[in-house]
């Protein structure tokens, strides 16, 4: 099995899937992360076994601690030097206005979407970052669009978490790219996933493209930052919106 892993987090399903699929075809040996859904993070480990590739679906919630360090000590036993991080899981919550929403639910929010990659973030320093005898990485964290649209209607508390996001990878990256770690961010525009299977029609009629973004051009944009193709790019955050700002 190849020596250098790839870690996805949220990789069963969307851009997740695509991304573990697109790294693995590139020759990582890649962590599919899975929360709850076994049986479809299991078809994107068979997908990529079937290619060629290696990989394996590693269960753990993103916001609980204890599951994340057991998930990167996983990595390191059965896949090898941790080269990428793609801190992709995330929740959209309930679709609502501002005063609707449940302190539960925003606690929630902020613990997958928020906490969740740093958690995730301060286990990959450890083994990617020169200071700490790594070799150097890439992070790549996905956002959304919605960091800059807001949202308004259906759900502020998600482009807020996310806009979070984006303010820890401009620190982040600042901070570890002299220790060999590059982060970037990808900020997909509307994207044709489960996540958004109860859009109306026209959410995606009605945007510049003429049509919602598919997952595997999304992908496409994580693993060119995640490559040394991208060597030079820390701190970038690309939008994929199909020509929406």
């Amino acid at each position: 099995m190849p020596r250098t892993a790839a870690l996805v987090t949220g990789a069963s399903r969307g851009i997740g899937a695509a991304t573990a699929r697109l790294l693995a075809n590139n020759g990582y040996a890649v962590a599919v992360n899975y929360c709850r859904d076994l049986s479809a993070a299991l078809g994107v480990v068979e997908t990529i076994r079937n290619a060629g590739g290696a990989a394996i679906a590693m269960q753990a919630d993103v916001s609980v601690p204890a599951q994340v360090s057991a998930l990167f000590q996983q990595v390191d036993e059965e896949l090898g030097t941790l080269a990428v991080l793609v801190n992709n899981a995330g929740i959209v919550g309930p679709r609502c206005r501002v005063e609707e929403l449940s302190y539960e639910d925003l606690q929630h929010m902020l613990a997958v979407n928020v906490s969740g990659p740093v958690l995730c973030t301060q286990q990959a320093i450890v083994r990617m970052s020169t200071a700490h005898g790594g070799i150097g990485g890439a992070i790549v964290n996905v956002s959304s669009g919605s960091a800059y649209i807001g949202n308004p209607h259906r759900g502020v508390h998600y482009a807020m978490t996310k806009g979070a996001l984006n303010s820890f990878s401009t620190g982040a990256s600042q901070e570890l790219v002299a220790e060999g770690i590059r982060i970037n961010s990808v900020s997909p525009g509307m994207t044709v996933t489960d996540m958004t299977a109860d859009s109306p029609s026209e959410t995606f009629s009605n945007l510049p493209m003429g049509r919602g973004a598919e997952p595997e051009e999304v992908a496409e944009a994580i693993v060119w930052l995640a490559d040394s193709k991208a060597s030079y790019v820390a701190g970038a955050n690309i939008r994929v919106g199909g020509g929406r700002p």
